[in-house]
């Protein structure tokens, strides 16, 4: 009784701040809709049988679910989750309950055995203790919330009723509750990562206890819906994901999540996959592995390539298995990564896919638009030696961007020639003081040494940084087979430095990558800097030639320039003490000075060891391939 009248009060003042929650004319969901008993959320009762099948017909998910109960065994010797926040950020406990209480509560569905049920239970009651979910850094309290309604859902049946009043109040109290506070809510008209990841784990925690506070969780859940498409136009118009490799991983994964619960639970996804570019994003996350299955890290991304549970989702909705290309490779020569938290997702979305019959994708070339426009290009998907190159456009004004438009990535004989640093962690930026989140022209940020244009693949002028308010878009591309390529005018990147800027980047012949600025100095003398970052070893050799090693191979950077250019390498030892170290790199490329109101176009090749003839010269931007 004591906890029932707790939770009227609690529901009545949330109630209160939300205004006529009780009376709302919903924008998305039907009146009196009715969802199903628990379990709700993903898997509904008896669908287990559907990935038992799987489990005993195909090796590979018989490997992904024997990682899931190993890993539940694990989790079970290990201690209980406490309350432990690092600067801002509850985030690595948010995650990791997620990470523990879906694998544990999959592993008792799949087997009944009551060893997980226990240990989850367990978890969920020690979550319930915490003195709050940390609100004033709310991914954390969306994550946490998250994995406590799958919990809770997911066992419901089985929890004795203390327990089950004690899980729901805390995510009623610690998770609903905070959402209904504007002081935290601002996520709600954001655009990027954060209103994916929050109004899933929000409307997760709303459905999972929708039979005690039903109009509060509809009215989070047509919330939701109605919020999330914000981040979702930010796909459009080809479904190239503005914040990188990383954060899409985090934020459309998130995304996803949000769409297969509502669409189990009400049979349709209110339009909001099919009124976007969203689905063309599977494309995105595709082409962003090159051969090595590295990743073109660039904004706040890391480096390695991983298997993606959404991608499964993505594949079944549009009946594309060579969408699966890399997850295959994943899956079969990787180790299955039982630190992805949302791994059990993959047995629920994959249920349908055989792997061994994954074809590779025919397309050569995939460009989308948009906020950050990316090019990225390959002579094959399935020879380990192929030819891969990541270019792209964009601006500095973007959430999680670097200074880097212009920049790209290279690869060839199964190296990583082209690099970019990516990402540095951010509390070790945050805990020395460092204006991180400024993205203003002379923000703190772009003094940190990875972020700024000086270290990435392009052009820097006078040493100054790009514009921030500037953009820079693909003109044009074509996949033609001895010319692949893309072209991005730089102009109003380089406003005020230069009068005009355009950068393009081709695969010739399938045998190498050519590099060529055009551009036009102002009214006055200029230093134009040109910079690859590598972790080779980079030898000049001659005037305009620098020879990289690496691993055995080799390759050749040969300049051609109508001025005199001085061939260079530089250090990338920092100079600040928070920055982060660079050891096994190096900066390399040439400077030129070009006289005030001169027109240059220099040439950039970059000759894996097996190409022996010299190289032709390469065209005018105006006349390469388009489509």
């Amino acid at each position: 009784m004591k906890h029932l009248v707790k939770n009227i009060l609690c529901i009545g003042l949330l109630i209160l701040l939300a205004g006529p929650v009780a009376q709302a004319q919903w924008k998305n969901l039907p009146a009196n809709s009715e969802i199903p008993e628990h379990p709700r959320l993903l898997l509904l009762k008896g669908e287990e049988q559907k990935i038992r099948d799987n489990i005993a017909a195909d090796p590979v998910w018989a490997k992904v679910h024997q990682a899931i109960i190993s890993e539940s065994d694990r989790i079970i010797q290990a201690p209980v989750l406490t309350r432990i926040q690092v600067g801002k950020r509850l985030l690595s406990v948010a995650r990791e309950a997620l990470r523990r209480l879906f694998f544990l509560s999959y592993s008792y569905r799949m087997t009944t055995n009551s060893v997980y049920l226990v240990r989850a239970e367990k978890e969920m009651l020690a979550i319930a203790s915490f003195s709050d979910w940390n609100p004033s850094h709310f991914l954390d309290v969306a994550e946490m919330t998250m994995g406590m309604a799958i919990g809770y859902d997911w066992l419901f049946d089985t929890l004795p009723d203390s327990s089950r009043r004690i899980i729901s109040e805390a995510i009623l109290k610690k998770g609903l509750n905070p959402a209904m506070n504007p002081a935290f809510t601002w996520y709600l008209t954001a655009t990027h990562n954060w209103n994916q990841v929050c109004n899933a784990g929000i409307t997760y925690g709303a459905l999972a206890i929708h039979n005690e506070v039903s109009e509060l969780a509809n009215y989070l859940i047509d919330r939701g819906i109605e919020s999330i498409k914000l981040p979702m136009k930010d796909y459009e118009p080809d479904g190239a994901y503005p914040e990188g490799y990383g954060y899409w991983d985090y934020g459309t994964t998130f995304n996803v999540l949000f769409i297969s619960a509502i669409e189990k639970i009400f049979g349709t996804d209110f339009g909001l996959a099919d009124s976007s570019a969203f689905l063309k994003t599977a494309g995105f996350k595709q082409n962003m592995l090159g051969a090595t299955h590295l990743c073109y890290n660039f904004c706040d991304s890391g480096l390695g390539g991983g298997l993606s549970p959404a991608m499964f989702w993505f594949a079944a909705r549009l009946e594309t298995p060579a969408l699966l290309w890399n997850e295959k490779y994943f899956l079969e020569n990787r180790k299955i990564p039982t630190g992805e938290r949302i791994l059990p997702a993959l047995m629920l979305w994959g249920s349908n896919m055989k792997i061994g019959d994954v074809e590779p994708p025919q397309e050569l070339l995939w460009t989308g638009h948009g906020t950050t426009p990316v090019a990225l290009m390959r002579t094959s998907w399935t020879a380990p030696d192929a030819i891969y190159v990541g270019f792209k456009g964009g601006t500095a004004s973007s959430n999680h961007a670097h200074m880097d438009a212009g920049s790209f990535i290279m690869e060839a004989d199964g190296i990583r020639w082209a690099c970019d640093f990516g990402m540095q962690d951010y509390n070790s930026l945050e805990s020395r003081g460092v204006d991180l989140w400024n993205r203003a022209q002379n923000s703190q940020r772009w003094e940190v040494f990875r972020y700024n244009n000086m270290v990435h693949n392009t052009l820097t002028v006078d040493n100054r940084l790009q514009n921030v308010a500037g953009h820079a878009d693909i003109v044009a591309s074509s996949e033609t087979p001895d010319f692949i390529n893309a072209k991005i005018d730089l102009s109003a990147i380089y406003k005020g430095q230069l009068a005009g800027a355009m950068r393009g980047i081709a695969i010739i012949n399938g045998q190498y990558v050519t590099v060529r600025d055009e551009f036009r100095t102002l009214d006055r003398q200029t230093v134009i800097r040109w910079t690859m970052l590598t972790t080779a070893t980079a030898k000049l050799k001659g005037k305009n030639t620098i020879e990289l090693t690496k691993g055995g191979k080799k390759l050749r950077i040969e300049i051609t320039a109508p001025v005199k250019i001085a061939m260079k390498t530089w250090d990338t030892t920092p100079l600040h003490d928070y920055d982060a170290p660079n050891p096994g790199t190096c900066l390399t490329g040439f400077e030129a000075v070009v006289p005030a109101n001169t027109d240059v176009a220099w040439t950039v090749n970059l000759i894996p060891s097996g190409v022996k003839k010299p190289v032709p010269v390469t065209p005018k931007l105006s006349e390469w391939p388009a489509e």
